[in-house]
């Protein structure tokens, strides 16, 4: 099963009319992984003998039967779960995250874990313990990151739907890399119980789908309220699909000066060409600023290191994951466990959130990045009394090669330039396709104010009905 030209609704009607079963849908689907993967490696681990639930109920749940592709730092409970990472190389879960049970409330069927950066490092999926991915419209490209694996099962038509994470673009900038939609919910929209932690104050579960309402179905199912989550609102989830087939007539639109500049050539034509036909649709196009958007990277990296430096303490060889051997002491089973677990990616960032959080540096970095942090948000409060979204590029270019990027990690820093500032802000994003640059996809960002999903899948599926970009394939797929 090729899911190229497939979508949940005809996978949905397909079920419900016996022209397949969803025992055959999760084998075809495996043995069509096996056969595509070797070209992009997109996943770490595939469950051959993947099954989906009993006594399906395809009416009622529209996900019933239905794989999807999960990014290896979910936790799943009897599914290795990596974070593509040396030390959690034998890491088996005995419990599921928050979205896992729901998925399987809703009775969706498991393939897999998806490749990724170490830990959520990354921009390439080239910080992988398990090599890079290759994306699928050019194999000698990066798919993005650190959720790259998730986009190009989608992309390479592995899977319909899969999940990733978000912690400064890790799902929009894969998307836009890969020619599909995704989207970062609201900071608490989603819960991160079972999420293995990165950024705590960033990361954010979402989805990836090539279609615009496969996301809005999963979303759907994962968000809301979770007891085992502190920071997840009890705010009414909506119905994410209501929100599609709508026009943008009268629709506020804000276009940042400052992410329109960091764009040119073909890239600011093709984004400027999806920006026209929302100005052609009725919607009210209005140039605004978001000054502090040149803080966000350098604001981004110390708060997100911090935090990570923090959360990654408790990988010590001793209660799970790899431990060294030929150790003498407890100081040698922590030092060597670490050195040889994490990948360059991890300790440089934990150095840099460690020195950031010292006493001697706190006040100098740590302290004045969370400053900034609320100057951005400002920004964006001001920017949403006037206006209902904001769109601008997802990216500043298209994908780069492999390779080409991973020998900077200030270049590579600088990919995230244009999505960081959602996450810091807390606000919901997505990036839909908008066209091609030079051969590869190029992503439109959307955002809105905090809990206003339903704009963003609003303007995100106008793009889509106009351009049909979806009906494309990608070019390294093709025989």
């Amino acid at each position: 099963m090729n899911y190229l030209n497939e979508n949940i609704d005809s996978l949905n009607k397909k079920l419900q009319d016996g022209e397949i079963t969803a025992e055959d849908l999760a084998k075809e689907t495996v043995k069509n992984i096996k056969e595509t993967d070797k070209k992009i490696n997109a996943w770490i681990t595939v469950d051959e003998e993947a099954k989906p639930a009993e006594n399906l109920d395809f009416n009622k749940n529209k996900l019933a039967g239905i794989p999807i592709a999960i990014k290896d730092n979910i936790i799943t409970n009897g599914m290795k779960t990596t974070a593509a990472s040396h030390i959690l190389y034998n890491y088996m879960p005995v419990y599921d995250a928050t979205v896992i049970s729901k998925l399987k409330k809703a009775q969706a069927t498991f393939v897999g874990k998806t490749n990724m950066d170490e830990f959520a490092m990354g921009s390439s999926t080239e910080h992988s313990y398990y090599g890079e991915t290759h994306n699928p419209w050019n194999l000698d490209k990066v798919p993005g990151g650190s959720s790259g694996g998730s986009a190009a099962a989608v992309a390479g038509g592995e899977v319909v739907a899969a999940l990733g994470s978000d912690t400064g673009g890790s799902i929009r900038q894969p998307a836009a890399f890969n020619g599909i939609f995704g989207i970062k919910p609201t900071y608490g929209r989603v819960s991160r119980w079972g999420l293995i932690a990165f950024g705590s104050s960033l990361d954010q579960i979402g989805v990836m789908s090539k279609r615009v309402k496969d996301s809005a179905e999963v979303l759907n199912v994962i968000a809301g309220p979770d007891e085992h989550d502190a920071t997840v609102s009890e705010q009414e989830v909506p119905d994410y699909t209501s929100f599609l087939g709508q026009d943008v007539k009268g629709l506020r639109v804000a276009v940042p000066k400052e992410y329109m500049d960091a764009v040119d050539g073909e890239m600011r034509e093709v984004i400027q060409k999806q920006i026209d036909v929302l100005k052609d649709a009725g919607a009210i196009i209005n140039e605004v600023s978001l000054p502090h958007t040149k803080y966000v990277v350098p604001t981004y990296y110390i708060v997100a290191s911090s935090e990570a430096s923090s959360n990654l303490q408790r990988y010590d060889g001793i209660r799970y994951g790899y431990r060294a051997k030929d150790t003498k002491n407890l100081l040698d089973v922590y030092v060597k466990s670490r050195s040889e677990g994490f990948g360059d990616e991890v300790k440089r960032r934990i150095m840099l959130g460690s020195f950031a959080l010292s006493a001697g540096a706190y006040d100098e970095f740590f302290k004045k990045a969370a400053q900034v942090r609320t100057l951005i948000c400002r920004d964006f409060e001001k920017i949403f009394e006037e206006n209902d979204v904001i769109v601008g590029p997802t990216t500043t270019e298209p994908a780069f090669g492999i390779g080409e990027e991973i020998s900077d990690p200030i270049k590579m820093y600088n990919n995230d330039i244009l999505t960081i500032s959602a996450n810091l802000a807390g606000i919901p994003a997505a990036s839909v396709p908008a066209g091609l640059v030079d051969g590869m996809p190029a992503g439109l960002q959307i955002m809105a104010k905090r809990f206003d999903e339903g704009n963003v899948f609003k303007v995100a599926d106008f793009i889509e009905r106009n351009n049909k970009f979806y009906e494309k394939t990608p070019t390294g797929m093709e025989d």
